[in-house]
């Protein structure tokens, strides 16, 4: 029995913005091949996802394309923001609440576009011979069905993958297949991408977008969680966490996040703390150390420090004197 339509509602974390009901996507069992791999494949949303405005954003933008006549050329939504700041999960949660299958396809420099698109193999007929048969890649095996495709790491793609979506991404809207098939934008599926920013940092591969390319897409950039952000998510996701240990961690973070952004090299760092060392890594860290003297330090040279450049060290370190200097001796999590 497919299930029916049910209201999800998206509300502005900043307090600007009216709340957004949305119905979520369903689909009729009829018609789809590969129908139960489609269910499968639709996340479940994250209870400790903090929204910090995407999810918002991302309504705002479906609720229009819901609302326009038919035959308007659809948005397609990038997010551009440095290692670590979410952006795949935002839109996997967005694809989680819409109850959307959730395919993401990395188009790393290595990736061919018969990777993705597909191309002809060869296959036994069972009489001693062979046969010929089209077999669909990545991106448009996610294309024959409901589905929410993120195109993970677009800057980072060969320019014959970029061409070859050109004609998807605009009024065309569809996606031309050696066979001659031409495959529809389906009216239940989304587009979306990410990329990391094009500057100096160390983001192998990447390059600057083709203008005819980028023009194609909505792109917005994605900021590093400010101090409040990062407390409100270590608290959903660590309720018994000490709250010493939680503005600790977000002054850390959010001190290093700023010395990354710097334009002055004599103060700047390489890297950048990462949510995953933010909400995964440092917590673990406390859970194993939390009969130290000082939970926190031990969390930090374990966990932290082996993560980043050696030229860092020292700048982490002097941030880590200037933030916290001798961590809390409490245990870091109970009553």
């Amino acid at each position: 029995m497919p299930e029916r339509p049910r209201p999800v509602t998206f509300t502005d974390p900043n307090g600007e913005g009216d709340p957004i009901t949305l119905n979520t996507f369903v689909f009729p069992m009829d018609g789809l091949k590969d129908y139960h791999q489609r269910i499968a494949k639709i996340p479940e949303p994250d209870p400790h996802y903090v929204d910090v405005g995407m999810l918002y954003r991302f309504a705002q933008v479906e609720r229009i394309r819901r609302e326009k006549p038919p035959g308007t050329v659809p948005l397609h939504l990038a997010v551009r923001g440095h290692m670590g700041t979410g952006k795949d999960h935002d839109i996997e949660q967005f694809a989680a609440l819409l109850r959307l299958p959730y395919y993401r396809v990395p188009l790393t420099g290595e990736v061919r576009d018969i990777t993705l698109i597909g191309s002809v193999k060869l296959y036994g007929d069972g009489m001693g011979g062979t046969e010929s048969r089209w077999e669909d890649g990545d991106i448009t095996r996610a294309l024959r069905g409901p589905a929410l495709l993120n195109l993970s790491e677009l800057n980072a793609a060969g320019a014959e993958t970029l061409f070859a979506l050109h004609g998807l991404l605009d009024r065309y809207s569809a996606l031309d297949l050696p066979t001659g098939e031409s495959v529809a934008l389906r009216e239940d599926v989304r587009l979306f991408g990410t990329m990391n920013p094009t500057d100096l940092r160390d983001y192998a591969g990447t390059q600057t977008l083709n203008k005819a390319f980028a023009d194609r897409w909505v792109i917005w950039e994605k900021e590093f969680p400010d101090t409040t952000e990062i407390e409100a998510m270590l608290e959903r996701r660590y309720p018994s966490m000490a709250e010493p240990y939680v503005k600790h961690i977000s002054r850390l973070a959010t001190e290093i996040n700023t010395s990354f952004l710097s334009t002055d090299p004599g103060s700047r760092v390489e890297t950048p703390i990462s949510l995953r060392s933010v909400l995964d890594r440092l917590p673990a860290g406390l859970m194993m150390f939390a009969d130290r003297g000082d939970p926190l330090r031990c969390a930090w040279q374990t966990m932290v420090l082996p993560h980043i450049d050696s030229y860092d060290v020292d700048h982490y370190e002097t941030v880590w004197a200037a933030c916290v200097r001798k961590g809390p001796a409490r245990p870091p999590f109970g009553p």
